[in-house]
């Protein structure tokens, strides 16, 4: 079967599906189609905030972005910002809350309302929605393109690429976006995983595995320090996560050092005092018995561990000053090498796309392919957690619909 479209979009996620709107809305004669191969649309999108869809953050700025794009990223921020991308949702018919650090989520806490908005706004500006479809080539004729799938012909005069990356390949993460964009004469910059598990090097993380502590994590690359991130940190088998470590994934490389201060709020001075007179009060407990209070047993256990102190039949008392010291620096300074990152299939975007010098900013159009245009995580940016990369993927999806 052969359709014939005005523009035709490759991916119905988040940036997608916005595209689609953001075009109708702009001029409602567009014939508009979106190509998805899942068998529904948004389902990465349903997976996003654990579900609650953490849809945008307050303090939007390219700071806190990666990336070739993120020289770019301030002219499509200067356009849509938070309250312009909030108030377009609620014209859609979407309500939103913001948590104490920022983070926005739909008033339902349920990602299937902001999907239900964009569906439904579909459904009522006549995108034509086809699911299910795989795509075998796509093709520059002249002005316009031709997409082939397993079923059918699509031909169009202007053709989106929005079909995200490989993160998530259980949600249908791939990297057909790369092999669209680079047979259309597009630089790519290989997808990498990104907010995602760092994987260390450890003897000491099997015996705390499961283990969460809140603290301070710091990404250190040859003495000097590259990042710091506060919140959750979670001990894995063989990783250190949580959003602070997923955070951190964004910058890290091998044999980096990610120091973990787990007493943020102690000085070191007020530190040393707590562990003396932990000494005292706990003198005739063995060793390990030092951080208690303080510390959850196993992490206790490892600390000391870290600091060389091995044998738990010794007495607190019996601790010397350095140890205690020894104790109060590791406390201040839990140290992991790191050794790579995550898979795929752990993170939950990718770095790498088109790089920012083939794009144009104000349109997202291709500045290779006449009548192409590229959205959301088939650029190459990525934002931390915090509604980063859905505020991206939704404002360069308006960009782009309303440019089509």
């Amino acid at each position: 079967m052969k359709h014939i479209y005005d523009a035709v979009i490759i991916g119905g996620g988040a940036s997608g599906l916005m595209c689609a709107v953001a075009a109708k809305q702009k001029n409602s004669k567009l014939k508009i189609a979106v190509i998805e191969k899942n068998d529904r649309v948004g389902k990465k999108l349903l997976a996003t905030g654990n579900g609650r869809c953490n849809l945008t953050n307050r303090n939007i700025s390219p700071k806190f972005y990666t990336g070739s794009f993120k020289k770019k990223c301030g002219s499509v921020f200067d356009k849509i910002d938070t309250d312009y991308l909030l108030n377009y949702f609620k014209n859609l018919g979407l309500l939103s809350c913001c948590d104490s650090s920022g983070r926005y989520y739909p008033l339902s806490k349920q990602a299937s309302s902001v999907l239900d908005v964009l569906r439904f706004a579909c459904e009522r500006l006549d995108v034509d929605l086809f699911c299910g479809e795989r795509i075998k080539n796509i093709r520059k004729n002249g002005k316009g393109f031709t997409v082939k799938t397993e079923s059918a012909e699509f031909s169009c005069g202007k053709l989106v690429i929005a079909c995200g990356s490989k993160a998530s390949p259980k949600l249908g993460g791939n990297s057909s976006a790369a092999d669209y964009l680079k047979n259309l004469g597009h630089t790519f910059t290989p997808f990498s995983p990104a907010l995602c598990p760092v994987k260390v090097k450890s003897e000491l993380l099997k015996s705390i595995k499961g283990i969460r502590a809140t603290g301070k994590a710091t990404l250190i690359r040859n003495g000097k320090t590259i990042k710091s991130e506060s919140g959750e940190i979670q001990f894995a088998d063989n990783a250190l996560s949580g959003i602070c470590i997923f955070n951190l994934s964004l910058y890290a490389k091998k044999d980096d050092i990610i120091s973990l201060d787990l007493l943020p709020d102690f000085s070191d001075k007020e530190l040393l005092t707590l562990l003396f007179n932990n000494k005292k009060r706990f003198t005739s407990l063995t060793a390990d018995n030092l951080l208690t209070g303080i510390l959850q047993k196993r992490l206790a256990q490892a600390v000391l561990k870290s600091c060389g102190i091995r044998d738990f039949s010794k007495t607190c008392a019996e601790l010397s000053e350095r140890d205690i010291k020894s104790v109060s620096g590791a406390l201040k300074a839990f140290e992991f090498t790191v050794n790579e990152l995550s898979g795929f299939e752990q993170a939950q975007c990718a770095r790498g796309g088109v790089i920012a010098d083939e794009i144009n900013e104000k349109t997202m159009q291709s500045k290779k392919c006449g009548g192409l245009y590229i959205c959301g995580e088939a650029v190459d940016i990525c934002g931390e957690c915090g509604g980063y990369n859905l505020h991206f993927a939704f404002a360069s999806g308006i960009i782009a619909g309303e440019n089509l």
